[in-house]
């Protein structure tokens, strides 16, 4: 399995939690450095906890299934 499709992989788990928020995250680009971009979508684009979604719950599912990733970004 390519990094790509493990990341996809990790971001269908976690995906329903942020559909039942009218929300949703969408893989934009995985760097050469091994940076992983990701958009977050719907509700979960202009929310208040954006950061804390996207580090307690995107970057932790992210890092403890997908090895080699360095650090995830988000990007409008």
């Amino acid at each position: 399995m390519t990094m790509e499709e493990e990341i996809l992989k990790a971001l269908e788990s976690i995906r329903p939690f942020l559909q039942a928020d009218n929300g949703d995250v969408e893989l934009v680009e995985i760097t050469e450095e091994k940076i992983v971009k990701v958009k977050l979508t719907g509700d979960c684009k202009d929310c208040p906890m954006s950061t804390l979604t996207l580090r307690a719950g995107i970057e932790k599912a992210l890092m403890n299934n997908v090895p080699g990733i360095r650090r995830i970004e988000a990007v409008n």
